[in-house]
């Protein structure tokens, strides 16, 4: 949904990963990792906020308007959906807009989190701005959790940033990294939702993780229709009443534009 706005996905078009993102135990495990993921946040933060809704995101909005569509469920950390007028989003995997201590649970707003960030790393403007210290270029290319791949001897430079109600450096983005679990009471509303629903629309997932793919089943077992728009293979293929394999922005456009006729 989010790649036309330059926010690139986990997967290729035949399902197989093309990043390997952090993993929640690696980011609990070490000072260090923490480090090494909030220097490569830092910097990519400047360009993933920086993200704007695309036509896919304006379509469901619009057709939502319309009452074609429900409410959303979005796997999807960016809030793209929100600002393109989307009500009633639940944001599954969470949002890189806010951050959570693990030590004491307080939450805190990611731009005020960066800006401290900023001011405790003024070398890293060189990095933001795609400079390494001896004047040659750093890839600045984005990645799904909103970081960039920096050189080891930048992020050991990094410091790190503190809770300011517990001076724990437990900081983590409030969202559901890999081999971390989605919150039960998030699951059992999405269920809720998908029970509540008289058909689901899947779009431009793979379906490759459960956290996904499990209301698929679960609407299939209750035999309401489940169809799909999106790019190469799903791991729900055997759930599926319908499946498109097109493009988003232009499918859901056209889609919207008939309603509106």
């Amino acid at each position: 949904m989010s790649t036309d706005s330059g926010i690139p996905d986990y997967r290729g078009r035949d399902g197989t990963r093309r990043v390997m993102p952090m993993q929640h135990g690696e980011f609990c495990a070490s000072t260090e990792n923490r480090r090494t993921y909030w220097a490569r946040s830092f910097v990519g933060w400047q360009r993933f906020s920086r993200a704007e809704p695309n036509d896919a995101h304006r379509a469901v909005a619009a057709l939502q308007r319309q009452g074609v569509l429900g409410p959303v469920v979005t796997q999807n950390v960016d809030g793209l959906h929100q600002a393109a007028g989307s009500r009633d989003v639940t944001e599954l995997h969470g949002s890189l807009a806010r951050v959570v201590c693990l030590t004491c649970e307080d939450v805190v707003d990611r731009d005020a989190l960066q800006r401290r960030m900023a001011e405790a790393n003024p070398g890293f403007e060189r990095l933001v701005r795609g400079e390494s210290a001896d004047g040659s270029r750093v890839s600045s290319q984005i990645r799904p959790d909103g970081d960039v791949v920096l050189p080891d001897e930048a992020v050991r430079g990094f410091r790190l940033p503190h809770c300011l109600v517990c001076g724990a450096d437990t900081l983590k983005p409030d969202v559901v990294f890999f081999g971390g679990s989605v919150p039960r009471d998030r699951v059992d509303a999405v269920y809720a939702l998908t029970d509540a629903a008289p058909a689901l629309l899947v779009l431009g997932s793979s379906l490759a993780v459960m956290s996904g793919l499990r209301f698929v089943r679960h609407a299939s077992r209750r035999g309401v229709p489940v169809m799909a728009v999106t790019r190469g293979p799903t791991r729900g293929e055997g759930y599926l009443t319908h499946r498109v394999d097109a493009a988003l922005a232009p499918t859901l456009t056209r889609i919207a534009r008939q309603e509106a006729a």
